[in-house]
């Protein structure tokens, strides 16, 4: 089976499971009494789940820019994106295909520091992030708007792997991770919401693990 093939197996996987309400509960949290979100189970493992294609960047290469309603538009290289401030945070983390992993250490830009430099226009109320490999995904402006969303390039003291998206990727532990965007590339600010890759496909468009908000 080859690559392509394997990307529309994956997809058609999780549309079925979009429809099907997989690993749904019907047990809400949202005072998030446990640690632990509805449906979900404790690994000690980082899964890697993408869509068949590892974008391998070297930061020699990488770019990032910002654009769409901000006062001020945004390019970086890498040494621009490491010279900004850093910040080490520790956070769980909550995957749609029912695992979570505690404790993991992050460091990366914040990203509150972000919208200081960009300067978001009144009307800016969601995001669109881009990746590498054009994956998309859509996040509402006031959940990236806080002190534990960072723009990630290490994990556990070491680079993050390709794998899980480096050289940089980004860290929004509030919602389910395929929220926190691999290989992030640009993100656009909008003043009206739009779906991404797997919200076209069935998945909810904020994706709260303690409201179960798997699929929309």
């Amino acid at each position: 089976m080859d690559e392509s093939e394997l990307r529309q197996k994956l997809i058609a996987a999780k549309q079925r499971w979009a429809r099907e309400g997989r690993l749904l509960t019907g047990r809400k949290d949202p005072e998030k009494t446990r640690r632990l979100p509805p449906g979900q189970r404790e690994t000690r493992e980082w899964p890697v789940l993408d869509l068949g294609i590892t974008p391998r960047v070297h930061t020699d290469d990488w770019r990032f820019s910002v654009g769409g309603a901000v006062e001020a538009p945004l390019k970086w290289e890498w040494r621009d994106f490491m010279a900004q401030p850093q910040l080490e945070i520790t956070c769980d983390m909550h995957c749609v295909t029912a695992w979570s992993r505690y404790d993991n250490q992050f460091k990366g830009v914040p990203f509150l520091h972000l919208l200081d430099l960009v300067r978001p226009r009144p009307e800016a109320r969601f995001v669109m992030l881009r990746s590498f490999d054009d994956y998309t995904t859509n996040v509402p402006l006031a959940d990236l708007a806080d002190e534990d969303v960072l723009l990630a390039h290490s994990w556990q003291g070491k680079p993050i792997d390709a794998e899980h998206g480096g050289p940089m990727r980004l860290l929004l532990p509030k919602l389910y991770l395929w929220k926190s965007a691999k290989w992030l590339r640009h993100i656009t600010f909008m003043d009206k919401d739009a779906p991404g890759y797997w919200e076209q496909r069935g998945y909810h468009m904020r994706g709260d693990p303690w409201n179960e908000e798997r699929y929309g």
